[in-house]
């Protein structure tokens, strides 16, 4: 561990560990890395016993896959985590004024703030709904902010996830067997918990119930079912909220409500936090293809009958090419600058931004503007030859398409390789979740981490892990 060229998180620039890991350090030292190794093998067994997996797509196949886990904590002084709440607060407060006025005045665009193209050529807007206001005009109840670190006290936001993030069940899952492998290590650090986040869900999904809501809310998980990659997910945090998991022929619009079929007939539903994508929620005014979702919901839901989380449209506000004016945003609507700086980005549709793309492809990483997971991307310093002539033609094909931004040296963690510790780039997610009077972080989140040596993709979809992340108490 005495070369490393990054920032490393656990050792920075050296072999001397960081103040955040001292405890953790000392621990490390004093165990058998044989053991440790054991225990490894141990959680991976849990893992499967549990059925923690997701569905990989684009082979001739899709295949379930269980996902690889480091049993080597990433951690995070309280210190640090006040500076990203305060920055990621900021960043939701916008991203929700936005959607607000994209979806009503449009004074944002008035003001030449942003450009009328990126709106209204932009698929993720959706025209249905103009002049809709969610209940306590929250768009983005649940919304994952995906965070990179490349030194000490430099922290940069590489994506917003508003439309349906994924991934805090493996949270909560990688904490649990944390404490179940390694008792004796939460008894000697003090580590804030995750395990409320359920709770905490329930709670602000029901804070923003409909007018119409009498009682306690009745809240309900909407799954495209269980081939779709995030279904394990679906289903737990269905059982952690005590919520009702349906997929859309359980639910059907009954007297202006939409209701769920149960043994004594349909029973009004308030809230549905659903997983299935906008296209595909209701027949009746998106795709008419579709058999995920619910004839009439959006109807229900335009005139005020039932609170749908996320709210359908909110794509538009984490599309990878409005992403770059999220400095901008932040000011127009709060008036402040951005507490947490955007990764430098280059849109492609721009002809200055393309040609320098193009004269520096093999320096950069290039993304589509509505991709996820991993999939559509370009590492240019990782890429073959053919790779970026392929790559080179699709951007002077459909430069609208993609964006591209400079290769980030990320930070780095260890994590127990076959030859011991060992470190791998790291990003973060975390998970914020949002009422009219409340935004809530929880202290962690999700550290996906590159497990190939080198490597700076850390999706689980090409090859990474996850650990569990450990926020300091004060």
């Amino acid at each position: 561990m005495n070369d490393f060229m990054k920032f490393d998180e656990m050792f920075g620039m050296g072999d001397t560990h960081r103040e955040p890991y001292r405890d953790y350090h000392r621990w490390l030292e004093s165990q058998d890395t044989a053991w440790l190794r054991r225990k490894s093998d141990e959680a991976e067994t849990v893992f499967r016993r549990i059925g923690i997996t997701f569905s990989v797509y684009g082979e001739e196949e899709a295949s379930e896959r269980l996902i690889p886990f480091d049993v080597v904590p990433r951690i995070i002084s309280s210190r640090e985590w006040s500076r990203l709440v305060r920055g990621i607060r900021q960043r939701v407060q916008a991203m929700n004024a936005f959607l607000y006025d994209v979806y009503h005045h449009q004074e944002i665009i008035r003001a030449g703030r942003i450009p009328i193209e990126l709106i209204a050529d932009n698929e993720a807007f959706l025209p249905q709904m103009m002049g809709v206001s969610p209940p306590g005009n929250v768009y983005t109840h649940v919304v994952g902010v995906d965070i990179v670190r490349v030194g000490e006290d430099e922290f940069y936001v590489l994506e917003d996830n508003a439309r349906t993030p994924s991934g805090v069940s493996y949270m909560l899952e990688n904490r649990e067997i944390m404490l179940q492998m390694f008792p004796e290590l939460f008894a000697r650090i003090n580590v804030q918990a995750v395990g409320n986040y359920p709770k905490n869900l329930r709670r602000l999904l029901g804070n923003c119930a409909p007018r119409s809501c009498k009682g306690t809310p009745a809240i309900a998980v909407l799954t495209p079912g269980i081939y779709n990659a995030a279904y394990f997910e679906h289903a737990f945090l269905a059982g952690q909220m005590g919520a009702e998991l349906v997929e859309g022929h359980d639910l059907r619009v009954v007297d202006g409500r939409v209701a769920m079929r149960t043994t004594q007939g349909y029973a009004p539903i308030d809230v549905i936090y659903r997983r299935v994508d906008d296209e595909y929620l209701d027949p009746l005014n998106f795709n008419p293809q579709s058999l995920l979702g619910v004839p009439g919901m959006f109807d229900v839901y335009r005139a005020g009958g039932i609170t749908i989380a996320n709210a359908p449209g909110t794509g538009i506000a984490d599309d990878k090419a409005l992403y770059s004016y999220m400095p901008d945003i932040i000011q127009f609507y709060t008036g402040e600058k951005a507490l947490l700086e955007n990764v430098p980005t280059w849109r492609c549709c721009e002809p200055d931004a393309l040609r320098y793309v193009l004269d520096h492809l093999s320096e950069l990483v290039v993304k589509e503007v509505h991709g996820s997971g991993g999939y559509g991307m370009l590492v240019g310093p990782t890429a073959s030859n053919e790779e970026l002539i392929a790559f080179r033609n699709k951007l002077e094909a459909t430069p609208e398409k993609y964006i591209a931004q400079p290769t980030l040296s990320l930070s780095t963690t260890p994590i127990l390789t076959k030859n011991g510790l060992d470190p791998r780039h790291v990003d973060l997610r975390v998970f914020v979740l949002v009422s009219s009077d409340e935004i809530h972080m929880t202290p962690g989140g999700l550290t996906r981490v590159a497990l190939n040596k080198g490597s700076l993709v850390v999706n689980s979809s090409q090859g990474g892990g996850t650990k569990d992340t450990w926020v300091l108490e004060e």
